[in-house]
């Protein structure tokens, strides 16, 4: 009898062994599929209309989708639109993809399509240069609409690559029809919340500390390439400890990898560097509008509406030494706003400005500043590759023909929430890197160097408000025209007057800087934007 129990006790504690084991090894198998990736700064909403700044984005689409998508380079392919036509000039037909779900189980129509078009356009979006693209969109029955346009737009289906659909029954059950003002972090819903129709769906946010995203088992693509079960992401800014992270095998991917590092990691057993160009210029912006600068000791004027003053600003920053010195010669100097990569760039308004500090001294003096005067400069620090170290070099640049430059460097949640147009536009001088998200010139047009109109959102990313009318002309006939030729005779014609206006100080062209375990797969996309649908672990 005592055998028997002790049998049966045996049997028992053998059961439980072998199930924990094998709970152990489901475990291990789920942590095998759990991608750890590291970022130097956090997505700063969760609401896809709030901020349009490419890592956002980028992270977001791992959530939501767009009509229409990138592949891995930068190729247009479908996603919620299985095809579209564009029967007229001024006429896109869109087809629906049927059978999609938002996480939350409802189905994604054109209901959902005509909302999020609206939503676009609402007070807090900064998508709103891309919605204006559309004059209305109509639904002509559940899986199908139409987008009417006031001009032709050839590029339409390029330029709304991230202009996520949202759920209308989601978003009015929640009271989030309108877009996230990002510059007082309203409580918005959306900003917290997500029900895309991505592959990936939130199920923690903590910002600044962690967000996790999981598999959606709903997801209507069954075909994609990665086996990534859960995605922890967690925002390091202090480059060390990214690095750090990524050599003790705590991150699997870390975003960027500071240059200096790359040699010391290619060299590192288990640890791949990729790099390549980015599609991302890097430059300075100066307010061009208000009568007096914000922050200056020159009052009663202001000293960037003088071309030669902005000339000397110019003049006086040496981009090739930048390049050399702060960047270890991984990035590109340029003369323009458009990186090579983008269609219309052009080498001869691309290339960099030749550096005269004497000449500048002169523009100064000429301009009525013989001493030079003081000027703010806002800078992120956790944004772009040694944003903070870039603007230190070229504030003791302009230091050398007696420019004093008050260097104010902030994490990218406060530095965007006071230069964005939401924020006022509250600089007197900035740093920006744009990436055109159409990979097309015209983009740069709309976004940073039209005129600013609130109404049709274009120049939203003007923040300094420079304005050449003649150039906003030709950006029309840019927008319109469906020769290809044509159309890059015209983006050349406009950048030249862009470039002889002094109107950016023009720094590099970015590199892309990823750390990456060895026996993880991904595609770098020339956009930085790590989409989870290509990455696959061991």
């Amino acid at each position: 009898m005592r055998i028997r129990s002790a049998l049966k006790l045996s049997a028992i504690t053998l059961a439980l062994a072998t199930s924990a084991y094998a709970a152990s090894t489901q475990a291990a198998t789920a942590k095998e599929h759990t991608l750890h990736w590291a970022y130097q700064g956090d997505a700063q909403s969760m609401d896809p209309m709030s901020l349009n700044e490419s890592f956002t984005l980028g992270f977001q689409g791992n959530m939501y989708e767009a009509l229409f998508g990138y592949d891995k380079d930068l190729k247009l392919v479908p996603a919620l639109a299985t095809s579209w036509e564009n029967p007229e000039p001024n006429k896109w037909i869109i087809h629906l993809r049927k059978g999609v779900k938002f996480h939350d189980g409802s189905p994604f129509t054109a209901d959902d399509v005509v909302f999020s078009w609206k939503r676009s356009l609402t007070p807090g979006s900064d998508m709103k240069g891309y919605g204006a693209k559309a004059s209305d969109v109509k639904k002509i029955d559940d899986y199908t609409v139409e987008i009417d346009t006031a001009t032709p737009q050839p590029i339409l289906p390029r330029d709304w690559t991230f202009l996520y659909m949202m759920s209308k029954t989601w978003s009015e059950k929640n009271n989030t029809t309108q877009a996230t003002d990002v510059k007082n972090g309203a409580g918005n819903y959306a900003n917290m919340h997500e029900d895309g129709t991505g592959p990936f769906m939130m199920t923690d946010r903590e910002p600044g500390v962690k967000t996790v995203l999981k598999r959606f088992p709903g997801y209507w693509n069954k075909d994609l390439k990665t086996n990534v079960d859960e995605v922890i992401f967690q925002p390091i800014t202090q480059e060390s400890t990214r690095v750090a992270a990524l050599l003790s095998g705590d991150m699997d991917i870390v975003q960027p990898v500071p240059v200096q590092d790359w040699d010391r990691l290619k060299n590192t057993k288990g640890i791949k560097i990729l790099n390549r160009p980015e599609d991302r210029a890097i430059f300075i912006g100066f307010d061009q509008f208000r009568p007096e600068l914000l922050y200056s000791n020159v009052k009663g004027k202001n000293p960037f509406k003088d071309k030669r003053v902005r000339e000397a600003f110019i003049l006086a920053v040496d981009t090739n030494a930048i390049n050399q010195k702060i960047m270890r010669g991984a990035a590109h100097p340029l003369g323009t706003l458009l990186a090579t990569s983008v269609n219309g760039y052009d080498p001869s308004y691309g290339a960099p400005y030749k550096p005269d500090p004497a000449k500048s001294k002169k523009l100064l003096a000429e301009a009525g500043y013989p001493n030079g005067f003081e000027v703010t400069l806002d800078c992120p620090n956790d944004r772009y590759v040694n944003d903070e170290k870039i603007c230190q070099a070229v504030a003791g640049m302009l230091a050398k023909v007696g420019i004093k430059i008050d260097l104010l460097a902030q994490t990218k949640s406060k530095y965007f929430a006071k230069v964005l147009p939401q924020g006022g536009n509250m600089t007197s001088m900035y740093l920006l890197g744009w990436s055109p998200s159409s990979v097309d010139a015209d983009n740069v047009l709309i976004n940073l160097v039209h005129c600013p109109d609130t109404k049709s959102g274009l120049g939203q990313f003007n923040f300094g408000h420079y304005c050449n009318k003649d150039v906003d002309a030709l950006e029309t006939q840019i927008g319109a025209e469906t020769d290809q030729a044509k159309r890059n005779a015209l983006i050349k014609k406009a950048f030249m007057m862009v470039h002889d206006d002094y109107a950016y100080m023009t720094l590099h062209q970015q590199p892309l800087s990823w750390g990456v375990k060895s026996s993880i797969q991904v595609a770098q996309r020339p956009d930085d934007v790590l989409d989870l649908r290509n990455v696959v672990m061991p």
